[in-house]
């Protein structure tokens, strides 16, 4: 049994992990969640029925590991978000609607920012450092947090002055 699964591992490794980059785009996350499919793989392979080419059922347990964490980056992101845009204290004592609908509202409060600055502030919000935004908006480190700044100045305001919790 230990042979099969080492030869599963050196046969889709290369083929689940690139499949992984490519939704990701992070090396970290993407070695993580190959990791994790082949762990699901081993404790599952007896419930296997060979329905499949096991390719093709290491790439449902990939995809599936990719939309558990997209669920879970969501409320990161969400927590993120009234992080940065709040005045420090704000967040305390907020339900989960409040949060919903206060993300709901930066969300929309950032596509209607210029494109670049939203751009900025959703790659932010997505984890990409200064450094990889200015390379992707061909800017430079600095310029990418003052615009990622300057456009969370303006959308913490319009925050504060809609004081959407009161609706």
């Amino acid at each position: 049994m230990r042979k099969v699964l080492e030869k599963m591992f050196s046969d889709h490794y290369r083929d689940i992990y690139g499949y992984l980059y490519s939704l990701t785009h992070d090396a970290h996350v993407s070695e993580d969640l190959a990791s994790e499919v082949f762990l699901e793989a081993v404790k599952s392979i007896a419930s296997f029925r060979g329905d499949s080419d096991v390719k093709t059922w290491l790439f449902s347990i990939a995809r599936r590991r990719w939309i558990r964490y997209l669920r879970k980056s969501r409320r990161e992101v969400r927590r993120v978000m009234l992080e940065e845009y709040m005045i420090p204290g704000d967040e305390a004592g907020l339900n989960e609607w409040d949060e919903r609908l206060i993300a709901s509202r930066i969300t929309d409060l950032i596509a209607k920012q210029p494109q670049r600055a939203g751009n900025v502030m959703m790659m932010r919000l997505e984890g990409y450092s200064f450094h990889e935004i200015a390379l992707r908006e061909g800017i430079s480190d600095s310029s990418a947090r003052v615009i990622f700044f300057r456009a969370k100045e303006r959308i913490r305001k319009l925050l504060e002055e809609e004081d959407i919790r009161d609706e």
